[in-house]
């Protein structure tokens, strides 16, 4: 019989939803929106929709593979836990344990989904990964800036006067946000979109202001120049609750107006309007994630915190440099969940240039790689090297639902519960603050498939800690909800109401406490002193533009965006759309006059690193010369696009540069 039960959406997204999961005879049927969760209100999206396609594929994994001679074979879980056991307790008498890589990303956002880290650092602890190829860039930026990464509620958007969308396409990827703001517009709030792209939000705005791909910050400078001669900055909050303000100054004043309009291609009197615009408060800013994903990136995305808090948007109800929200998962007992004190050794490979490290690695070599959560071979920037690097490694672990671009290279795959075959609970850092739970909704899985925490659980029993996993499911979650017990949260609570605030700052820096080292916001960063850099902000650029290099852009005049797709949240769900999946070369109108292209023609795209082929789509209004191929699409359809993509880290180490790629394109 057919039944409706409470559920969430597991997928790492700004929205995180609340679920309606239709389970008739033990089989999930259909997903649909909660109608009373607080933010997402019963609508949902086609991503989260497949959820129910993705637990039911013919295609999924189910039973544990392990290559011979070139081909998989079915085996046992005995016999693949015992020999993935046996190469772990190898690994660590003759080479050490940082010999064993563990290459994770969050595809997935389960609280449990952590329990990985624990295993490793039970272990005696591994090669990890630093960073995010997602948003590390403008999280450490914020950082430097305020001393942490924190938005304002959802709701404060309706305090907001004026709202400045900078690089964020909320209609593709924060539905509700979007709804958000058709809601504001109405009640009278102006609404400006800069974006290279003339996107859904782009369409809805009252200003549309088209910008060259990784000039942001040089545009956020330029508004700063322009409020200063004007004189509308706020001078009492930069007096009080600033420092290192003589060090911006001195910056503005390096280059003209002028100079900054030919570098962004955006007209002086745009930039004198949004001066204005700034000083009309209160005005939000939301920034997405890929003004960061340059070279340049963490300092794109301080010049455009330096500009909110020049304008004195700062703590106040409408306002806010809105790009991440990390109070939110700063909420759960993470330390106690995953146990860094027992790692004895350690060693850091960027996430970028985990391919690169691979391939170098001494004292010791890598011997084995373990992957969760993630699809490096698709993911990772510069594919061809990532794939040289994975085949280089004599072990190659990987836990997967489906038969991925990374599962085709392993040694062994093991197969796992998709969110609705077992129990967590889910939340976003990068929009609202409400924690949601997900049960589990399939008590019997297809095949042998087994969770994450279970394989975690047997590998431990075999290599001498099992101690540290003896634990039910409802312990763990517990474990990680001590923080907030005295808040009133309890995972009781949370089963039973299905969705819960979380006890976060709503407008922050209301108090003009800054967690700095000063206490103030700082333009010169202390904390980037301290970390090796040179802490003052800079007009820094791209490395692939025609500013720094020249001679490159003339070989490769095209800068290319590498946006999140419309129908999978990354690489996940492309499989699942069909076979007549293709790889979609989006271009601005210029391109295709300058080329003779029209809609459909098939190209090739590529630059030193590599190439991949598609077909034509003409945007409506893109910024010229700049053309986007969405991520995630997988290797039978086209892609990567990684191809093409550097591996070059950004300007403060911890993000990635995917949009700092300059590339040519011909017919074929």
């Amino acid at each position: 019989m057919a039944k409706v039960v409470k559920a969430a959406c597991p997928l790492n997204c700004w929205d995180s939803c609340g679920f309606h999961v239709t389970v008739d005879n033990g089989r999930v049927t259909k997903v649909e929106g909660d109608p009373d969760h607080p933010i997402t209100k019963g609508k949902i999206c086609g991503r989260g929709r497949m959820l129910e396609t993705r637990t039911n594929s013919p295609d999924r994994l189910l039973y544990p593979l392990k290559k011979v001679n070139g081909q998989f074979q079915q085996i046992s879980w005995e016999q693949a836990l015992d020999e993935i056991a046996a190469k772990f307790m190898d690994i660590k008498e003759k080479y050490g344990t940082t010999a064993v890589l563990h290459s994770h990303d969050y595809a997935n956002n389960g609280i449990l989904k952590n329990l990985d880290q624990r295993f490793f650092n039970c272990y005696g602890g591994v090669t990890e990964l630093y960073g995010s190829l997602c948003w590390g860039a403008g999280i450490e930026a914020q950082k430097w800036d305020f001393g942490n990464a924190l938005s304002h509620e959802p709701n404060d958007i309706y305090n907001s006067k004026n709202i400045i969308i900078w690089g964020r396409n909320a209609a593709r990827t924060n539905m509700h946000f979007y709804e958000k703001l058709l809601e504001v517009k109405k009640h009278g709030a102006k609404l400006i979109v800069i974006d290279p792209l003339f996107n859904a939000t782009a369409k809805i705005a009252d200003e549309y202001i088209t910008i060259k791909p990784g000039m942001d910050g040089i545009l956020a400078a330029g508004i700063i120049k322009e409020m200063l001669r004007l004189k509308l900055e706020d001078k009492a909050f930069i007096e009080k609750s600033t420092q290192g303000f003589a060090d911006l100054e001195k910056l503005i004043n390096s280059f003209s107006l002028e100079k900054i309009s030919e570098m962004t291609e955006v007209p002086a009197k745009v930039i004198t309007n949004l001066a204005y615009v700034y000083a009309d408060k209160p005005t939000a800013t939301f920034m997405g994630l890929g003004l960061q994903r340059y070279q340049n990136g963490g300092n794109t995305i301080r010049l455009i915190d330096a500009l909110v808090a020049v304008s004195g948007n700062i703590g106040i109800p409408g306002g806010g440099a809105n790009y991440a929200n990390i109070q939110v998962g700063q909420s759960f007992a993470f330390e106690e969940l995953t146990l860094p004190s027992r790692r004895k050794n350690h060693r850091l490979f960027s996430i970028m240039k985990q391919a690169e490290d691979v391939l170098t690695a001494k004292n010791p070599e890598i011997k084995m790689i373990v992957v969760t959560c993630g699809n490096p071979l698709t993911q990772v920037p510069d594919s061809t090297m990532v794939e040289k690097a994975f085949s280089s490694v004599e072990t190659v672990v990987v836990i997967e639902q489906f038969m991925t671009d990374t599962a085709k290279l392993a040694d062994y795959v093991l197969p796992t519960t998709t969110a609705f075959e077992e129990e967590d609970f889910y939340y976003s850092s990068m929009y609202h603050h409400y924690v949601n739970y997900g049960p589990k909704l399939v008590q019997e899985t297809p095949g042998k498939v087994q969770s994450d925490l279970w394989i975690w659980t047997e590998l431990a029993q075999r290599l001498g800690f099992g101690e540290d996993f003896n634990f039910t499911r409802d312990e763990w979650l517990n474990m990680t909800l001590k923080p907030l017990k005295d808040k009133g949260l309890s995972l009781e609570k949370l089963k039973e109401k299905s969705t819960l605030e979380l006890p976060v700052t709503k407008i922050p820096w209301q108090e003009r406490n800054f967690a700095t080292p000063s206490g103030k916001f700082e333009f010169t960063s202390q904390l980037g002193q301290q970390k090796g850099f040179p802490g003052e902000l800079t007009f820094a650029l791209p490395d692939e533009s025609k500013w720094s290099n020249p001679e490159l852009a003339a070989k490769y005049p095209y800068s290319l965006l590498t946006i999140h797709p419309l129908r999978s949240n990354h690489s996940q769900n492309y499989h699942l759309l069909g076979e007549k999946v293709k790889l979609k070369v989006e271009i601005a109108p210029n391109i295709a006059d300058n080329l003779g292209l029209q809609n459909g023609d098939q190209v090739r795209v590529w630059n030193d690193r590599g190439e991949v082929k598609g077909f034509i789509s003409i945007l409506s209004a893109a910024h010229p010369n700049t053309m986007n191929i969405d991520e995630g699409i997988w290797r039978r359809f086209g892609g990567p696009v990684n191809n093409l993509t550097s591996s070059r880290e950004s300007d403060n180490g911890l993000g990635s540069t995917v949009y700092d790629c300059l590339v040519n394109l011909e017919k074929i």
